[in-house]
C-alpha cells in the first residue's frame, strides 16, 4: 500500500470517530499535510507531517503506518507518532485547563437558580408598583 486517503487515515487512526467527522474537519481547514492545506482525497504517505485540531488541542503527528481499516486503539497507535513539541503543547494545555474560567460563570442570561427565583419572589411581594395607589 503506497497511500490512503486522509480523510480514512484519520478514522483508522483513530483521531475522529467517523469517516464523516474527518472530512467535516478537513473542509473547514482544521487539517494540515505537510504545512499544506489538505482535502479528503489527499493521499497520506509513511513520513508525511499532519497537524489537526481536536478541540482546543491542536496536535502534530508523523505518520508510521498507513491502513485504511479501523482496528483496535493499541493497533491504531501503530500508526502515528505525536511530536515532542505536540506531547509537551498537550499536556501543558491539559495542566492549565483546571485554571481557566468556568463556563457557567460566563452565561449571563438563562434559566434562574432555585435561589433567583426567590429572590425575584420576596422582591415582588415587597415592591410597590405605581399603580398601587392607596384607596384604591
Amino acid at each position: 500500500m503506497e497511500g490512503v486517503r486522509l480523510d480514512k487515515w484519520l478514522w483508522a487512526a483513530r483521531f475522529f470517530k467517523t469517516r464523516s467527522l474527518a472530512t467535516d474537519e478537513i473542509d473547514k481547514g482544521r487539517v494540515q499535510v505537510n504545512q499544506l492545506a489538505a482535502k479528503p482525497s489527499r493521499e497520506v504517505r509513511v513520513g508525511d507531517t499532519v497537524s489537526l485540531r481536536q478541540g482546543q488541542v491542536q496536535r502534530t503527528v508523523v505518520v508510521r503506518g498507513l491502513s485504511d481499516v479501523r482496528g483496535p486503539a493499541p493497533v491504531a497507535q501503530q500508526l502515528y507518532e505525536e511530536t515532542p513539541e505536540s506531547v509537551k503543547a498537550r499536556e501543558e494545555f491539559a495542566k492549565n485547563r483546571r485554571f481557566l474560567a468556568d463556563p457557567s460563570q460566563s452565561i449571563d442570561q438563562g434559566r434562574p437558580t432555585k435561589r433567583d427565583r426567590r429572590q425575584l419572589a420576596d422582591w415582588n411581594r415587597w415592591s410597590a408598583s405605581v399603580d398601587d395607589e392607596p384607596g384604591s
